[in-house]
């Protein structure tokens, strides 16, 4: 259970800072000048994965819904979950098991989902040479580049595995010690067989002539609750209003791509992306949108939540599961639904 004693030692660390200035917190002021509540969002990476949320941006969804937003980017979800626990994110955007892991710990302020946006994993297998034939066997004896152990990527490529007859421990070595943000580059630089990665890295490296996709993550694994929006009990207790108007502009950015064509999406939030260029854009917009991976609404069942504990569980990073009752809530979703 090394994963969730890290998080004992993050929300512990986190706690101190908090709960000192949880007092100053609760009565400052979300609002400025023009009547729009400040509210600042720790997301676990900047993808065109998220392309739902950057279109909420970008078409004003946010404003309309009476929100100001400041988006910070956490470099992976133990970090956006220090964010959150130490007041310096309103709004944490990562995979749920960090909700569950801090849940599992004893937390009394913990981290509740209350609204989904992906339904699919979003990162894809990368090889140094095409491979329009590929087998998951073909990692037998191979270095991949994986993602941190106990987080969603990690667990989801470890889960393909197993699904497919390949032992994680044994068959192929899985090297965790590359930072996030670093693994195209590691891969580049020649470190590995195969590296995991999300966009618009995997389509980078096609174009640069650096690797190939050989397989989607998202495709293989199936539906899994992957990315959701989660904020401290204290906070949505303290700010139903922001919850229900941030859920409302996130579900009129799940409308919005689910009705309109690649090219329109990768248009829309192509300000998001500058460094990439709108063909790019929209490829990737495009790979995403044909394995449906962004959900209808924002609701974040049951069925699913299992489904992700059963994954932790047999990854061996949670013992038992928690209640669903406790880390998810749903009247946020359906009232945005019904909006």
């Amino acid at each position: 259970m090394k994963v969730i004693r890290k998080y004992i030692s993050l929300f512990l660390t986190a706690t101190v800072i908090f709960t000192a200035s949880l007092s100053l917190l609760a009565c400052t002021k979300k609002d400025d000048s023009d009547g729009l509540s400040k509210v600042t969002l720790c997301e676990v990476t900047h993808s065109i994965f998220y392309a739902p949320q950057y279109a909420a941006i970008e078409l004003g969804y946010f404003a309309d819904e009476g929100i100001d937003l400041t988006v910070t980017n956490g470099f992976g979800a133990d970090k956006v979950m220090t964010a959150l626990i130490s007041g310096d994110a309103d709004i944490g955007f990562m995979g749920s098991e960090s909700s569950i892991y801090v849940y599992a710990e004893g937390a009394d302020d913990y981290a509740v989902n209350f609204a989904g946006l992906t339904q699919r994993a979003g990162n894809f297998l990368v090889a140094r040479n095409p491979d329009d034939n590929f087998q998951w066997s073909s990692l037998k004896g191979k270095t991949v580049i994986g993602g941190r152990a106990g987080g969603m990527p990690e667990m989801l490529f470890e889960y393909i595995l197993k699904k497919n007859g390949v032992d994680p421990k044994n068959d192929l070595e899985i090297l965790q010690n590359v930072d996030f943000g670093s693994t195209s580059a590691a891969f580049t630089s020649g470190i590995g067989d195969y590296t995991i990665e999300f966009e618009p890295s995997a389509t980078l490296l096609e174009q640069q002539e650096e690797g190939n996709v050989v397989a989607s993550l998202g495709v293989e694994s199936g539906y899994v609750p992957y990315t959701a929006y989660c904020a401290r009990k204290s906070y949505i207790e303290n700010n139903p209003d922001v919850i229900q108007k941030f859920t409302n502009a996130i579900q009129k950015g799940l409308d919005y791509v689910n009705t309109h064509s690649s090219e329109e999406i990768a248009a829309v939030i192509a300000p998001q992306f500058k460094e990439t260029d709108i063909e790019t854009i929209t490829a990737i917009v495009d790979r995403y949108k044909s394995q449906d991976t962004w959900k209808q609404n924002t609701i974040f069942t049951e069925e699913s939540f299992s489904l992700l504990q059963d994954i932790l569980i047999e990854a061996g990073e949670l013992d038992s599961a928690v209640p669903y009752s406790d880390l998810v809530i749903t009247e946020y979703s359906e009232k945005a639904i019904n909006r």
